[in-house]
């Protein structure tokens, strides 16, 4: 829907798939650099912030992460509803939203659309019991089930469209300052659709036996499998133009076109497209909403929740905050992939500056499990107050842009720094923590680049064993004095 919506916005069909190349190249180089952390010291994110926002501080950067979970949850389920909506309709052609009534007033959704988002969501429930490994096969056959239905899709409409030469002809609708901004939101959009694994990378990274295992197999896998998937949306999308002289930015939207002007054979071909792309929703949703949320929500209320709660929880609140509103239009589907990204954005910020420029790799990882006040990372009541200054501030200089995102009149100046809100949430909060932090200095931190990873020499663990409550000894715990057993200490290596 992300290059699909670009068409829609007056890029052509190559310049939207140079977008989506651009941006999730650059993803991806985002992922990596905060998967990283976790590879080398095999943890999480609700652990990974508490070395830069604090032991108590880093809750709020793990509640936002599963507040985000917990909305995508709600907007692939609805997708996956609008699946099950096209499986119904192609059987009885009578369920039709357009002519049956509804009830839900001036709402973005309708009777038959809600009753099948809600069959989609119960059916999906089942899956969130199990752990992710239990589940496999259900993702050995998405995946080889969903891009054999997506390719069908694209050779259907390419054919429909009478070959591919009409669709990739079809210039771009908008020029000169206008096409370049657009081609900079398309970009934008991109980069937002991966903010939220960004910022959580290492929850999967920390089961990687090296560093070098999380940084190729994204590296390249994320750009490449986007752009053949993206490509399938942009076609598509393209094809509905020539097909219905109107571009349709969801490629649902034109299978439920397909169904109007066809026969029982076009109808079993949609069933079977609408079921590859539930499926394929399903999947998405529980490897990375449903688990990605539990894991968070661990992290906050341990002793109540474990992952399997925290999935079920997630599942009631993406019920509940409608996601049909979000998907009402394309461009209120970009406004909001802009908006969340400009607060996770000022937190991968911090977290990267805190490891890459502040600490030179280092962490103490059996001290960000101890709450103990004269920890290293307790810093004040437990929260960094540094983390949080930084944190807003990357968060402020996106926040008249915002209100101009959501029709409030703004200067066109912030309208430009707001189209690049991701970059400059990201170098703001991260160079902010960087002064602050070379202005009024943190402990356990490295003058030059030290890696301890998962085998923590005796003389970098803190204090003994006994649980004393003694004062947390700086000089031991950074890499600026000591004796350096290189075994223990890896270089950077990519």
């Amino acid at each position: 829907m992300i290059s699909s919506s670009m068409i829609i916005a007056g890029l052509s069909w190559w310049q939207a798939w140079i977008c989506v190349w651009l941006g999730y190249s650059i993803s991806a180089c985002f992922i990596v650099t905060t998967g990283r952390i976790g590879a080398t010291y095999h943890i999480g994110f609700p652990v990974i912030g508490r070395s830069s926002f604090g032991i108590w501080g880093s809750l709020w950067p793990v509640f936002n992460r599963a507040a985000m979970a917990c909305i995508w949850y709600g907007v692939q389920s609805y997708i996956g509803g609008t699946c099950v909506y096209l499986m119904i309709r192609s059987i009885w052609k009578s369920w039709d939203a357009t002519k049956m009534p509804g009830s839900f007033g001036t709402s973005a959704t309708n009777t038959p659309e809600y009753v099948s988002f809600v069959i989609f969501w119960v059916c999906s429930l089942p899956a969130l019991w199990f752990p992710v490994h239990k589940v496999r096969h259900l993702f050995t056959v998405k995946a080889y089930f969903v891009p054999g239905a997506g390719i069908a899709f694209l050779i259907w409409a390419c054919v429909r469209a009478g070959g591919v030469g009409p669709i990739i002809r079809q210039p771009a609708t908008i020029h000169g300052s206008e096409l370049g901004w657009q081609f900079v939101n398309g970009v934008m959009s991109s980069i937002a659709n991966f903010a939220t694994l960004v910022v959580n990378d290492s929850d999967f990274t920390r089961f990687a036996r090296k560093p070098k295992d999380a940084l190729w197999s994204q590296l390249f896998t994320i750009p490449l499998g986007f752009a053949i998937t993206s490509f399938i949306g942009i076609i598509v999308s393209s094809s509905s133009t020539i097909i219905y002289d109107q571009p349709i930015w969801s490629p649902l939207d034109l299978l439920g076109r397909f169904i109007d002007d066809g026969g029982s054979g076009q109808r079993f071909g949609v069933f079977i497209i609408s079921l590859a792309f539930a499926l394929a929703q399903l999947g998405t949703n529980i490897a990375a909403n449903s688990v990605s949320a539990g894991t968070d929500m661990t992290a906050l209320l341990p002793r109540y929740i474990n992952i399997r709660r925290g999935s079920y929880i997630c599942a009631i609140v993406g019920l509940a905050m409608c996601p049909y509103n979000l998907l009402s239009s394309s461009n209120q589907f970009t406004t909001y992939l802009s908006a969340y990204s400009v607060f996770l954005s000022s937190i991968a910020g911090v977290i990267v500056s805190d490891y890459y420029l502040v600490r030179k790799g280092y962490l103490d990882v059996k001290e960000l499990y101890d709450s103990r006040s004269t920890g290293p990372y307790f810093y004040t009541w437990g929260i960094h107050w540094r983390a949080y200054a930084a944190y807003i501030s990357g968060i402020l200089i996106n926040v008249v842009g915002f209100a101009g995102a959501v029709g409030t009149k703004v200067p066109i100046g912030a309208t430009y720094v707001y189209n690049l809100n991701f970059f400059c949430g990201f170098i703001v909060s991260a160079g902010m923590y960087w002064i602050l932090c070379k202005i009024s200095p943190i402990p356990a931190t490295s003058d030059r680049w030290m890696e301890v990873g998962g085998d923590l020499d005796d003389d970098l663990q803190p204090a003994d064993d006994s649980g004393s409550q003694g004062s947390y000894d700086e000089e031991r715990h950074t890499g600026g004095k000591g004796d350096d057993k290189k075994s223990n200490v890896r270089e950077m290596n990519f």
